[in-house]
């Protein structure tokens, strides 16, 4: 075979979101991290973070520092949380993590960076980004250090996070000791990842006040590893404009030596932060697609922004550029995408997208078929070509807490999707045996019946309305007993579209019962209510066989039946009453310790089949 070359136009092909460690890799074991590296290194991915076993290090640096084990469990989040602790969003919530996750954890890490450095790959180690647990305080007396403020939608017993003042003498202890135990543990590639005001307010707007923090930080890196080099998440600039103005960011940058930092533009397929910051004020950059909040299912795209945007970044006025990257909060949903964005990494000009989809139909089939090829162009013109500035995060009322209010607006034609799922069902014949094509065929036939939710959603909502009972007993009828089952059985058909897949990965981490429930519920709560009451209730909302039935579905269930109620006595329906009702049954769903099975049962192929055959509109 002859050998092919390719120069990509970029240093660098970044791949990983801080978010996904917790919303994907949390439970993962060497199998599935190996499979995952050797996909990178398929994609020509060379640059990634290498972010396990780092609590078990800051753990040995808080020790030392004389803080005790009591002070440090009331830090650490659970597993399923610690994205947002390394970012000092979040503490303790899920907590405490057992000794034996550390050492699971470390294991790993050693696994981790030796796989990727030995396929060429630039590991990505965490750096000291500012925070500290509250204990530091009492060894530390005279310490400057504040509180920040809330994160999200929790209150101080889980945030307000310590942040050190970046003129402290501590600040270039803590930072410069952890990066050189870090360093003795895995070595290093000279890059460093630090995220200090990730969705959280600084302290002062003062451009003075920026640059002192961005260059402590720098400092304690250079302060363990002179060579140095801080990778960080351009998120803060677009997530809170009306703080980041040019004066503001401009300061952060540069507080560190020019070149001797690289900015995700993390979202730049719909708000790229490059445009309006004179290509981040020379500090180089890399062109992310985000694509994806919460790792939630839903057919989503936006492959003309992707298919131009890198190359107009490349020729912005002095661009510093240097790469493009895939940034999803969350993994597993919505290949295509992602094989697109890696593919354009390597191109110097934007693609004939309906010709590469229909290679990319035979290439994920391994055979060419007319009716897969045309089902896949339609996807491409409709789900997958979000336009303007698009945030999938998944609305639909499915996997939402059901009110009268609720969002059902696509940005695609309806049609196109149930005419795709009927194109797939014929191609079913001859392409289903390939386990891609059965993969696809659950997605767009659970896509079809996403939008089917949302229909007799608007039924119900319209018979209450018109206090028409009958027909809110039928829409409410379909939905609940009938409609909602059977996609769950298609979801329980395959295994990555499995409750128990997750659930019992958790388990698997775990070395006693004790921590096996733990991880559970650190498992279940982060899919559901995300926080102890409901804090950021289904932002992380996944399709899976046995939550649809048992959370969605009584969900919904007990909404239609207090529709009823009210049809019934004619008292209104009162949103306020229905949450406090609500909120037992998706807390019950998270204590239910019910088991779900982590092998799929029945046949995909027929269950799509049979859900066509009575719902195809």
């Amino acid at each position: 075979r002859a050998e092919i070359r390719a120069t990509a136009a970029g240093r660098y092909r970044y791949y990983q979101n801080v978010c996904a460690q917790s919303y994907s890799f949390v439970w993962w074991d060497w199998a599935r991290w190996e499979r995952e590296i050797d996909w990178m290194a398929l994609s020509g991915i060379n640059l990634a973070p290498a972010f396990a076993g780092q609590e078990a290090v800051w753990q040995r640096v808080y020790r030392n520092l004389g803080l005790n084990q009591s002070e440090i469990d009331k830090y650490f989040t659970g597993p399923a949380f610690l994205a947002w602790n390394r970012m000092g969003n979040l503490r303790r919530w899920a907590g405490p993590l057992p000794p034996a996750w550390h050492i699971k954890q470390l294991y790993l890490q050693y696994q981790i960076v030796e796989r990727m450095r030995s396929l060429g790959m630039t590991t990505v180690l965490p750096a000291f980004a500012g925070h500290v647990p509250q204990g530091i305080l009492r060894v530390f007396p005279r310490m400057n250090a504040t509180r920040l403020g809330r994160w999200s939608h929790f209150d101080c017993t889980y945030s307000c996070i310590y942040l050190l003042d970046p003129e402290d003498p501590m600040f270039q202890v803590i930072g410069t000791l952890f990066l050189k135990e870090l360093i003795k543990e895995f070595g290093t590639d000279h890059v460093y990842s630090a995220d200090t005001f990730n969705e959280m307010t600084p302290l002062s707007s003062d451009p003075a006040y920026l640059s002192r923090v961005s260059h402590a930080i720098f400092r304690s890196m250079t302060g363990a590893d002179p060579e140095a080099l801080w990778l960080m998440q351009g998120w803060l600039f677009q997530h809170q404009p009306d703080f980041w103005q040019p004066a503001q960011v401009r300061a952060l940058l540069h507080g560190v030596p020019l070149g001797r930092m690289i900015v995700l533009d993390l979202f730049a397929e719909s708000k790229p932060v490059y445009q309006w910051t004179e290509s981040f004020y020379g500090q180089p950059f890399i062109w992310c697609m985000l694509h994806n909040f919460g790792g939630n299912h839903g057919l989503f795209g936006t492959v003309e922004a992707i298919n131009h945007g890198p190359f107009a970044a490349r020729r912005f006025p002095n661009s510093t550029m240097v790469g493009t990257g895939l940034v999803p909060e969350g993994i597993e949903q919505n290949d295509m995408v992602y094989e697109l964005m890696n593919e354009l990494g390597w191109r110097q000009e934007p693609l004939d997208l309906p010709s590469w989809v229909t290679r990319y139909a035979e290439r994920r089939y391994g055979a060419s078929n007319a009716a897969a090829a045309s089902a896949w162009r339609l996807l491409l013109r409709s789900v997958y070509n979000c336009t303007g500035v698009c945030v999938n995060h998944n609305r639909s009322p499915l996997v939402r807490r059901p009110s009268l209010h609720m969002d059902t607006e696509l940005w695609y034609n309806a049609s196109d999707v149930y005419e795709a799922w009927r194109l797939l069902l014929n191609a079913s014949t001859e392409l289903g045996s390939s386990p891609t094509f059965r993969y696809d065929l659950v997605d767009v036939t659970r896509q079809a019946a996403q939008q089917l939710v949302s229909d007799y959603y608007l039924s119900i909502r319209s018979a209450f309305q018109s206090h028409a009972l009958p027909e809110l007993l039928t829409a409410g009828g379909v939905l609940v007993y009938d409609l909602l089952p059977e996609l769950d059985s298609l979801l329980s058909s395959h295994s990555l579209f499995l409750l128990g897949r997750w659930l019992e990965s958790a388990r698997a981490m775990a070395t006693s019962d004790r921590e096996a429930e733990q991880y559970e519920l650190n498992a279940r709560n982060q899919v559901t209510l995300w926080g102890p009451s409901g804090n950021i209730l289904d932002y992380a909302n996944k399709q899976l066989g046995g939550l649809v039935l048992d959370y969605y579905g009584v969900r919904w269930s007990l909404f239609v039946s207090v529709l009823v109620e009210s049809l019934n006595s004619g008292r209104p329906f009162h949103q306020d009453q229905f949450n406090q009702a609500v909120f037992q049954v998706e807390r019950g769903f998270v204590y239910n310790k019910k088991h779900y099975p982590a092998v799929p049962a029945g046949d995909t192929l027929e269950i799509s089949r049979k859900l066509f055959l009575k719902y195809y509109p």
